[in-house]
């Protein structure tokens, strides 16, 4: 017989030791860990996927630092609810208590003056803020209240680690240890939780349960038989919101505008923000598209621009036409790429120096010092066009940009191949 408590709840780890993955941030001598031993940290975003151990993570610094914990989630929590808890806070700091800490889940869901009513009490020091998002807090969260934070970024959990809770759970959690489970095949659990901690441990639950207290061999046939996923359902805060999200972005990405258009109906129905659908399109718009066709970028930010004047349910319309658009548009990512290719090589090698001949030469000593020389005008010359090295010394012939195989990147490509010949040759 199942337990009334979630196997996800059951195997919360309620101490640093027992917490899975972030390894870079709360490993031994890493620098949250540190702030935590010397029960001194700061205001923190957490940012990272669902299910990498957020809400977990700030259980173990509360439970750690012995501190009082109040926790709400942006979802059905409002203005009323900071100010209750600030409140409190308050009273606890007049009885020379422990400062609290507050955890918000889904910071990003809280409005601007949601987030404004939170940062008086950070300011201060009633309360340490914890806030945790799945998105960009960079956009998500107000500057004001950003620059009182440290941003912590957390990743997804590998393939071992996942595999290991797992083991874990069945190794330890009395329930499951009495059905004599063993695992044959792992793929089938990993792929449905989709990296996802809490959606793995629950899809392992489901798993014993179906097996009615009888002996049970894992495999991936049993996994996928007894998993029945209800996919007519969108819930906006729980795991369709990121399935549908991904599926919504792929049917871009793969050129259906039937499949895109009826994901983008599953999200509006399920009553998704208008703007996160238009915010997506203007990622997609660059990253998918690109160079292939500016005028998805185009389209995609007066989207945005026009979403947020009207919203709904006229919005609904200008988000089909944006995404029947981008679906059947021509796809590139070399831009994405190329911007990836960059920042790589940027951590590779340093901080490399301009080439003089392109630095700029405001002040007559900079001058003397060969700032500018033989730098050539390209607009003083045939087609505005001269060649002349702007890479670092160390990066010279170094490509990053490859021009997609479409009409428009193609005609790029022969342009930068006139007038580069070999370094665009590819």
């Amino acid at each position: 017989m199942a337990t009334r408590i979630p196997l996800a709840e059951r195997m919360r780890p309620a101490s640093i030791d027992g917490y899975v993955g972030q390894q870079h941030i709360i490993g031994k001598g890493a620098v949250l860990r540190n702030a935590i031993q010397q029960e001194s940290i700061p205001s923190m975003i957490l940012w990272g996927p669902p299910g990498v151990g957020k809400t977990t993570l700030a259980f173990i610094i509360s439970k750690q630092l012995n501190r009082p914990f109040f926790s709400l989630s942006a979802i059905n929590s409002g203005v009323k609810d900071v100010r209750e808890v600030i409140d409190k806070a308050e009273k606890l700091r007049n009885f020379q208590q422990e400062q609290p800490i507050l955890f918000i889940d889904e910071i990003h869901r809280f409005s601007k003056s949601q987030q404004d009513s939170l940062l008086g009490a950070v300011e201060r020091g009633l309360v340490t803020l914890i806030g945790a998002t799945t998105e960009n807090p960079s956009f998500e969260v107000i500057s004001a209240l950003l620059s009182r934070c440290q941003v912590y970024v957390l990743e997804p959990l590998s393939e071992e680690e996942l595999i290991g809770l797992v083991d874990k759970a069945l190794s330890e959690d009395d329930y499951l240890r009495a059905q004599q489970v063993t695992v044959k095949e792992y793929d089938a659990l990993l792929r449905l939780s989709g990296g996802d901690a809490r959606k793995l441990l629950n899809v392992l639950e489901l798993v014993v349960n179906a097996a009615g207290g009888k002996p049970l061999d894992i495999t991936n046939d049993f996994v996928l038989h007894q998993v029945q996923q209800n996919m007519a359902r969108y819930d906006k805060t729980g795991d369709q919101h990121y399935d549908i999200i991904s599926a919504f972005i792929k049917s871009i990405r793969g050129s259906d505008p039937n499949a895109a258009v009826y994901w983008l109906a599953r999200m509006i129905e399920g009553g998704e923000d208008p703007l996160f659908i238009a915010r997506r399109l203007l990622i997609l718009a660059s990253e998918d598209i690109g160079n292939a066709n500016p005028n998805a970028l185009l389209l995609a930010n007066s989207c945005f621009q026009a979403v947020n004047v009207i919203g709904w349910p006229e919005a609904r319309i200008i988000l089909s036409q944006t995404v029947t658009y981008l679906a059947s548009s021509a796809k590139s990512n070399a831009s994405y790429d190329a911007i990836n290719k960059a920042q790589a090589l940027v951590r590779q090698t340093g901080d490399l120096s301009v080439p003089l001949h392109i630095r700029n030469a405001p002040t007559k000593l900079m001058k003397q010092l060969n700032y500018g020389q033989d730098y050539r005008y390209a607009h003083a010359y045939e087609g505005n066009f001269v060649e002349q090295e702007f890479m670092p010394d160390a990066l010279v012939g170094t490509k990053l940009y490859d021009p997609g195989k479409n009409p428009a990147e193609e005609k790029m490509r022969e342009k930068l191949r006139q007038n580069w010949k070999d370094k665009y040759g590819y």
